[in-house]
């Protein structure tokens, strides 16, 4: 099978080649599908996961990407709740091969089922942005309604979807980015926007959620905006800033079929817009991950045309 494959750690996505690789065979609990669009985060070439196995073993050369839309072609023993043929889309194990391939061996439980009317290259660019959202605001986060969100990146992948779950759920929501975000941001629902080039944090005023994507003295303006009994959720690594009377939580996203029902329901009903930037196919997905200029929304890889 075609697949991408990185060796270098320093040379990041400029090391990557498109080559032949042997296709996956199917684990216990596994299925094999055949990947029709696949996701991808700039972040997992700084992952150790993307250059080691579970016991610290150097597995390269490796295949990156963890998000994928497909077709279950094959079961393997003892696989139950999926079927050859169905449509899946889904968030693959972060120490296995990955989804910038034409298929992927992935445990069954990390897959959910999608809709006919929803197309592959959407249901791709929903599993690390949707559930990063709705763990973080839902789980982490405790978000209710009526309660003020600070999301950090509101015009990013990540961000656009924290944004709108947000503010389905009852939140005010403001959004923070560079000043060229502001429109967009805006349309995926900020009720304000925060210019962090030019604008002061702390004349936000007082929050109850702080959705951090950023770190950094980004994040330690951030805690001290936290009211009593807030959160702040970070997704860049340890929490070093920490609301002074609060909780800070950073968390890595997990695979979750329920939650990706729920993600991909309130697409069909026109409740969530995914936020896509680039479309390319996987002949032209070496270029198309590694941009000449800064882009918003996340690029999917069209594997199968």
């Amino acid at each position: 099978m075609k697949a991408i494959v990185v060796s270098d750690p320093a040379a990041g996505t400029a090391g990557m080649t498109l080559t032949e690789r042997p296709e996956p065979l199917a684990a216990i609990n596994d299925v094999i599908v055949r990947i029709h669009a696949s996701g991808f985060v700039p972040t997992e070439m700084e992952w150790p996961s993307t250059w080691a196995d579970r016991a610290g073993r150097d597995k390269t050369p490796s295949i990156p990407g963890h998000e994928l839309a497909g077709v279950v072609t094959a079961l393997g023993y003892g696989t139950t709740g999926l079927s050859v043929g169905q449509r899946v889309f889904g968030l693959a194990d972060w120490h296995r091969d990955g989804t910038l391939a034409e298929y992927v061996a992935i445990e069954a439980r990390n897959l959910a089922p999608l809709p006919g009317d929803v197309d592959f290259t959407v249901g791709a660019s929903l599993p690390i942005s949707g559930l990063t959202a709705w763990q973080g605001l839902f789980q982490h986060g405790r978000l209710q309604a009526g309660q003020t969100v600070l999301a950090h990146g509101a015009a990013g992948a990540v961000g656009t979807m924290v944004t709108q779950l947000a503010r389905e759920a009852g939140a005010y929501v403001v959004g923070t980015g560079r000043a060229a975000d502001r429109e967009k941001a805006l349309d995926f629902g900020a009720h304000e926007f925060v210019d962090l080039d030019n604008d002061t944090l702390k004349d936000v005023g007082g929050v109850d959620l702080v959705f951090d994507v950023i770190g950094g003295d980004v994040q330690k303006q951030s805690a001290a905006l936290i009211r009593a009994g807030g959160t702040l959720v970070s997704i860049v690594g340890p929490v070093e800033a920490r609301p002074a009377d609060g909780l800070a939580v950073d968390f890595v996203v997990e695979a979750d079929r329920a939650e990706l029902g729920e993600i991909v329901q309130r697409v069909r009903d026109g409740r969530l817009r995914t936020n896509i930037g680039d479309v390319a196919s996987l002949d032209d997905a070496i270029s198309a991950l590694n941009p000449t200029t800064r882009r918003l929304g996340k690029t999917v890889i069209r594997v199968l045309p």
